[in-house]
């Protein structure tokens, strides 16, 4: 199928259908084409992040493992 002929059928699609190509396109095109390029590109490294430091000034969160046991001991216990 040429690519005119395809515009000629989507064309004549009714309107909700006409979206729900466009949306299937461009779900392929997110799937296939920009995944691609977003991979090419030279990714940071996590140190390099803008969240690296984000809760550095919290006290509760100076060891993780005890943060994250304290807040399923108060949410998961009774």
């Amino acid at each position: 199928m040429s690519e005119k002929e395809l515009i000629k059928q989507i064309q004549e699609l009714p309107t909700d259908a006409q979206r729900e190509a466009t949306d299937f396109v461009e779900f392929l095109y997110n799937r296939y084409v920009a995944r691609s390029k977003s991979d090419k590109k030279i990714r940071k490294s996590i140190s390099q992040s803008s969240f690296r430091g984000i809760w550095k000034d919290r006290k509760d969160m100076q060891d993780s493992t005890q943060w994250v046991r304290n807040i399923r001991k108060s949410r998961w216990t009774r």
